[in-house]
């Protein structure tokens, strides 16, 4: 009898209950740790033995139902509350919703990504290596000897340790490499990427075609078209029977894809200590057809990239045979492509983090 009073009593509450929390608490009075229900059934061990499963069996039964009941009715309060909510609240449906801030990459990186991408499309590995340099993989490796201007304190940050010396081992884990101050020189910031052109042939031999895209640092003042820190690119690709027709071909290739419309190249004569014949490679002007204008100052030609076939010194330092593999290689500056490519007048721009001018890209 006590049984089917708290059944009774239990639909009674739940029924009664204006709101979500109004059920819980009679939800807590009868089915709750201390509740009536709970009571009940902890009561059996003072039963009789041959009523005990019938009244346990009763039991289950009643609380199996009030559970039921209890979700139900819950159900259709937390419905009502809702509906209330909606009708409380008038929505226009046809305003207009937050606009929510979304990042994106920057100029450098995204014409960066391009530039990987359509070398990586014609068959180009892309290496990374480190920035802070010996004189070794930034120089003497490259045919840049001691005496060359290059190495003058004035173009070229060099690195001193705690005590004022280099340290003595440094290296990158992408080579797997360490060096010594008595056989590598100084530390320095790498004044270009060449160094990852070593690195790469001695670890991987010939044949070997690469671009090296980083970070690179020179001793520079400042201007709207000179900046200490920038971006570079290069390339290198050695193997039988290569000849400057190959660079021609894969340059123009390169820069057809990335401006989205035919592309000219042509040479030069340029002089780099690390390339020979070395070349200048100039594109066509794409602010006006090669018709001549202020930026490529009538010629129709903007100076791009300087190049060239690899020097024997610079095979023999990367552990190449000179006599059975050739080779060319490229370099140019990736700020200043970025630059080109979306008409950008001052390099300063790019690192100075100025969102009114990161948000234009």
């Amino acid at each position: 009898m006590e049984l089917e009073q708290i059944k009774q009593a239990a639909l009674k509450a739940f029924s009664e209950a204006k709101s979500v929390d109004e059920l819980y608490e009679a939800h807590v009075q009868v089915l709750g740790r201390k509740g009536a229900m709970t009571v009940v059934m902890q009561s059996i061990a003072t039963i009789e033995k041959s009523q005990k499963a019938a009244f346990g069996q009763a039991c289950n039964v009643v609380k199996k139902e009030l559970e039921a009941v209890y979700e139900a009715r819950k159900k259709d309060l937390e419905e009502a509350d809702l509906k209330r909510a909606l009708n409380d609240r008038w929505v226009d449906p046809t305003a207009p919703g937050k606009k929510f801030d979304v990042g994106h990459l920057h100029p450098l990186s995204q014409v960066q990504n391009d530039v990987e991408r359509i070398f990586s499309s014609m068959g180009f590995a892309i290496m990374d290596g480190p920035e802070v340099e010996s004189e070794y993989y930034n120089f003497e490796a490259l045919n840049v000897p001691s005496w060359h201007p290059a190495r003058d304190m004035q173009d070229t940050f060099f690195i001193k340790g705690d005590d004022g010396e280099a340290s003595e081992e440094f290296g990158s884990e992408n080579f797997n490499r360490s060096a010594t101050i008595s056989n590598e020189g100084r530390l320095v910031l790498r004044t270009q990427t060449s160094p990852v052109q070593i690195r790469s042939m001695k670890k991987y031999g010939a044949p070997l075609r690469i671009i090296a895209p980083g970070r690179v640092f020179r001793n520079e003042a400042t201007d709207a078209r000179h900046e200490h820190t920038f971006d570079q690119v290069e390339g290198l690709l050695i193997d039988e029977n290569i000849s400057l027709a190959d660079l021609k071909g894969v340059m123009q290739e390169f820069l057809t894809q990335l401006f989205g419309r035919v592309m000219k190249v042509r040479f030069r004569p340029g002089y780099f200590p690390f390339v020979e014949p070395g070349i200048e490679l100039d594109m066509s002007c794409t602010l006006c057809n090669e018709k001549g204008c202020r930026v490529c100052k009538g010629t129709g030609w903007l100076e791009f990239m300087g190049a060239g076939m690899v020097h024997p010194n610079v095979l023999a330092a990367g552990g190449i045979d000179s006599n059975k593999y050739q080779g060319w290689a490229f370099g140019f500056g990736l700020t200043r492509l970025v630059m080109m490519r979306y008409n950008i007048d001052d390099i300063r721009l790019l690192s100075s983090g100025d969102l009114r001018f990161i948000k234009q890209f």
